[in-house]
């Protein structure tokens, strides 16, 4: 767990390293700390395990062990958090941001839901759209194992929760934060209601631009898998922030039961405190006197993980195929698909937060209270553990039905 560092407040535009930073300016890479890289274990392995200054990493893990199809099903996903996924999202379009090229995008895609039996998603019957970050097909970036494995977990993930929504796979040149900024103003300039990004890296501004797009959903990796750790994208006021459970079936009425995502050989959940973002108006936390981190969750873990299809070897497989991932790089396109179900993405403010905020503690989302990413100070425990109220680990909490987007 990273240690929790004095937090100061600090406004839209303030100054950052002696230099003021206007609104609406490019990224501009932070030359702080340096986390350690994400280790692979006996039990599964990062995607995307070096994380590196100026750029973003993703947050997808892959189980070790090979069977022939394991993890949650669009079935699973769709029961625990009643989704009502068979008759809405007719009418959102959901982009996935990603780093490089996914060259079996579209035809994995096809596998994974003529598997559960999801209405297949092709660019011929316009469901599907594949651009490079300027916006156009072809000319793409070279292949990059890792984020291949991302891009068709995040597909995937959309596919089992929202089937009939369309989407827009968005490919970055590099994983360097603008051009996965960049192509974030892509999606939306193409028409994306919903835009998923499943990465982060370090805090880096006050305030970026391009994840700021009026009437647009930007769901974002909460705060990556390795504990308390502020990152962004995440810790803009302008997205939402995703954190992880672990989620298990159980005898009550729920029939599932959830808590925060903490495996000692793997990763956790992140949260955080940042050191750049003003806390927004509609988030009232008392003790963390910045922007904190996240908003919402959904499953995350990989020992609970979510099927998918890959046919690029990726993590211990050496073939491709079925593979069980996890990590916040799964709940980030889940909670994305939800905003596609909602379908409410026509709203001109930008903190489509505020809903799950103005939510809280109702039945629209199950509140997480048991578990923990770390440790922090008495001050800032609710951080990095469940409980009551708002916690850093899982927000308010993970989707029951939609009517928290």
């Amino acid at each position: 767990m990273k240690p929790l560092r004095l937090l100061v407040p600090i406004v839209l535009g303030a100054a950052l390293g002696g230099c003021a930073i206007p609104a609406g300016a490019p990224p501009v890479p932070s030359d702080v700390f340096a986390a350690a890289p994400l280790r692979a274990s006996s039990t599964a392995t990062p995607l995307c395990p070096v994380r590196t200054r100026g750029a973003f990493q993703c947050f997808a893990w892959a189980l070790t062990s090979r069977t022939a199809l394991k993890g949650y099903t669009p079935r699973d996903l769709q029961s625990a958090y009643r989704f009502p996924s068979s008759t809405r999202g007719k009418s959102s379009v959901v982009a996935i941001v990603g780093a490089y090229d996914d060259p079996r995008a579209e035809s994995d895609l096809l596998v994974y839901r003529a598997r559960f039996g999801l209405p297949a998603c092709t660019a011929s019957n316009g469901c599907f759209r594949k651009v490079n970050e300027q916006g156009t097909a072809g000319s793409y970036p070279r292949a990059d194992r890792g984020w291949t494995g991302e891009m068709s977990l995040d597909l995937d993930m959309v596919s089992a929760v929202c089937p009939h929504c369309k989407i827009l796979l968005v490919e970055a040149t590099s994983s360097s934060a603008p051009d996965l900024g960049f192509s974030v103003r892509t999606a939306a300039r193409l028409g994306a209601s919903v835009i998923s990004n499943s990465y982060g890296g370090y805090e880096y501004a006050p305030y970026d631009a391009n994840f700021d797009q009026r009437g647009k959903a930007i769901v974002v990796a909460g705060t990556g898998d390795d504990g308390y750790f502020p990152e962004q994208p995440a810790s803009f006021a302008t997205v939402v922030a995703v954190g992880g459970t672990t989620l298990a079936r159980a005898s009550n009425a729920r029939g599932w039961e959830e808590r925060v995502w903490n495996d000692a050989d793997i990763g956790a959940t992140g949260s955080g405190c940042s050191d750049f973002v003003a806390k927004p108006a509609w988030q009232t936390d008392d003790g963390c006197p910045t922007r904190a981190a996240a908003d919402v969750a959904a499953v995350a873990d990989p020992l609970t993980g979510v099927a998918v299809y890959d046919s690029t070897p990726v993590g211990a497989s050496r073939t491709g195929g079925w593979v069980t991932f996890g990590g916040t790089s799964a709940a980030t396109p889940i909670v994305a698909a939800a905003y596609g179900l909602a379908g409410n993405a026509r709203q001109l403010s930008a903190t489509f937060a505020k809903s799950i905020y103005d939510a809280a503690a109702t039945p629209a989302l199950n509140h997480i209270d048991k578990g923990r990413n770390g440790t922090c100070p008495a001050v800032y425990a609710y951080i990095c553990s469940a409980g009551h109220g708002y916690n850093g680990p899982t927000g308010w909490g993970t989707p029951n039905g939609v009517t928290a987007f």
